[in-house]
């Protein structure tokens, strides 16, 4: 399962990512100062709205396209993504990161990063991994 490195090494591999710790002390990672992927501890009142099922390991959340991709994510493998009322509205899903294989986690940080970089690195980026 995925680790917090696995995490830092996918995003940094990523042209022009930076790593940043927020004013929580949370890791972010952005691309051209556009936050794609952050630490995301849960906080009080998401334990109370998820109750039993709130996870207790690391949890990361990504910059999703839309909320169709978002509803999708979740509905596909809610073991592994979830979401909050915070993020209601918001595309972002959240990720339990000790039950993610790397393959896929490698998938929805570049996604992510590729829904936020802008258009012509995005696209230089596709067309070098091609």
């Amino acid at each position: 399962m995925a680790t917090w490195d696995d995490v830092r090494r996918i995003a940094l591999d990523l042209p022009e990512t930076s790593e940043r710790t927020s004013g929580e002390g949370a890791q972010q990672w952005r691309v051209k100062d556009k936050l794609f992927a952050w630490e995301r501890p849960l906080r009080r009142a998401d334990f109370e709205a998820l109750g039993d099922a709130a996870p207790d390991g690391p949890i990361l959340a990504v910059r999703v396209p839309d909320l169709g991709v978002k509803e999708a994510l979740v509905a596909e493998d809610g073991d592994v993504c979830f979401t909050t009322p915070h993020f209601n509205g918001y595309a972002a899903v959240l990720i339990r990161l000790d039950r993610i294989a790397v393959p896929e986690l490698r998938e929805l940080i570049v996604d992510s990063w590729l829904d936020r970089a802008p258009k012509r690195l995005a696209a230089a980026y596709l067309d070098a991994s091609r």
